[in-house]
């Protein structure tokens, strides 16, 4: 089994919905370990969009990194999100930020995310849950990179929780 990390985002509708169903859909395919709580946060990249909703989900599973951004791509294409076009609002975002300690990159897929360590919307929700994680290329743990990022866009923690029913938090 492979101990990987999964970024989710919304902000388009109903964005703590779009996250609550992603969930349900990924535990279809993956086992989940553990949820960050919800944070609202600014847009990264482009402003002219609503705020996001993001969280980060510990998960283990038996695919492959491709294996597993093709099933994310379908729960993504079954939840409403269009095309794969960068840095536009989109109903439901699920990235891979750190997939078992390992670096690995094709023309489809960079693990860690390449930019994982310059988003604090990512930093934040990671760290909660996973503090000393370590990047794999860069050997700094999550908390770590959180202390140092230049980033100083607004993250909010929520009041809301993401549950499974087979995870008690």
């Amino acid at each position: 089994m492979f101990r990987v990390y999964l970024g989710l985002g919304s902000n388009v509708g109903d964005r703590l919905n779009n996250l609550k169903k992603a969930i349900g859909e990924l535990e279809k395919v993956v086992k989940i370990l553990n949820i960050s709580s919800v944070y609202e946060t600014e847009p990264w990249g482009v402003q002219n969009q609503e705020r996001f909703y993001n969280s980060v989900v510990e998960v283990e599973t038996e695919l492959y990194p491709i294996e597993l951004l093709e099933k994310l791509q379908q729960i993504e294409l079954k939840l409403g999100r269009k095309k794969y076009t960068h840095m536009q609002a989109r109903t439901i975002d699920i990235d891979i930020l750190l997939y078992h300690g390992w670096s690995y990159e094709t023309n489809k897929l960079a693990v860690p995310h390449p930019e994982l360590e310059r988003r604090r919307f990512v930093l934040e929700p990671i760290s909660e849950i996973a503090p000393l994680a370590v990047h794999p290329i860069l050997g700094k743990t999550m908390i770590s990179l959180l202390r140092h990022c230049r980033d100083k866009s607004v993250v909010m923690r929520t009041i809301y929780t993401l549950k499974t029913d087979n995870l008690k938090k």
